[in-house]
């Protein structure tokens, strides 16, 4: 008896493997090898029409000084924001977030988030039952209430704008992923198969690596993702629940449920996988273990092109 339980425990094994695995496309880590970039650091930028700032690449990294590209698009930002704390190193909130909150790729879109929801996950962030990112783990730790509560308020404030575009594809630009974990377009150009990943890019380079906020990205998925996700997050298809449940009928948020119509899909799947595996607890994630238990990483990435697809 011992025997077939034994057996029966190895043939399991792969099985549960498999199920851990984690989805490494959607958690972008800079490469230790780095092609030229196509902005050097001391290279200026014009100012953009609408705008009179004009900085080096270099100052647009000051993560505590951000650039404030375009004063006028957006209420005036909490220190915090757009400052940081330097003496605690907290980054300023708009180095990754931007002053819009619609955020990168390896960031988030926080633009309309619920001002409760947000102090609950920095909180989390704070206890570990946030794990991912180490950043935000890090700054939770020293940051201040009235900090949190300021900048709660201001992205809640944020009008949400369409920010991704969803783009079915077997093959996709070569990337590679430059300095502060951003996905870039290969300067040597070419394609490669997309296989089952999603690949998001900016619309243009010059924009994202400034820190400006006025152009998005694009969202490559695998061909047929978007509606296998539409079904999946409409009816649950047997293996979840429909997402509209919790988050809205148009997935734009209930109450202090988050929206996650149009916002980043690798960030969708970071936080559907983290769930899933005990990267992200706390009370809010214990709601959506029921939603994650049976989804596979296509599952995932389905939904996440689905929601991304969606107005925000």
């Amino acid at each position: 008896m011992k025997s077939l339980i034994g057996i029966l425990a190895l043939a399991l094994l792969p099985t549960l493997a498999a199920a851990a695995e984690k989805p490494d496309w959607a958690f972008p880590v800079t490469e230790k090898v780095q092609p030229p970039p196509r902005f050097d650091a001391n290279r200026v930028r014009p100012a953009p029409p609408g705008s009179t700032l004009s900085i080096t690449r270099a100052k647009a990294d000051d993560m505590y000084d951000i650039p404030n590209w375009f004063p006028n698009m957006y209420p005036p930002m909490p220190a915090i924001v757009q400052y940081g704390n330097k003496e605690r190193q907290v980054r300023a909130c708009g180095s990754c977030h931007l002053p819009t909150g619609t955020g990168h790729d390896e960031s988030a879109y926080m633009a309309g988030l619920p001002a409760p929801y947000f102090i609950r996950q920095m909180a989390d962030w704070k206890s570990g039952d946030r794990k991912f990112s180490p950043t935000m783990v890090t700054m939770a730790k020293v940051i201040t209430d009235a900090e949190i509560s300021d900048a709660a308020g201001y992205f809640a404030s944020l009008k949400p704008r369409p920010w991704i575009r969803v783009v079915e594809a077997d093959a996709v630009p070569k990337s590679y992923i430059g300095q502060g974990n951003k996905r870039l377009v290969h300067p040597d150009g070419g394609s490669e198969p997309l296989g089952n990943r999603i690949i998001e890019v900016p619309e243009d380079e010059e924009v994202v690596v400034y820190r400006d906020p006025m152009a998005g990205f694009v969202a490559y998925v695998p061909m047929g993702s978007i509606a296998k996700g539409k079904e999946l997050a409409s009816t649950g298809n047997g293996k979840t629940l429909p997402c509209g449940i919790c988050h809205g009928r148009t997935l734009q948020g209930l109450g202090d449920v988050p929206a996650i119509a149009g916002r980043h899909p690798n960030y969708i799947v970071r936080q559907l996988w983290n769930m899933q595996n005990g990267e992200r607890v706390g009370t809010s994630a214990a709601l959506m273990q029921q939603v994650v238990e049976k989804l596979s990483n296509d599952d995932m990435l389905a939904i996440a092109a689905y929601v991304a697809s969606l107005t925000p």
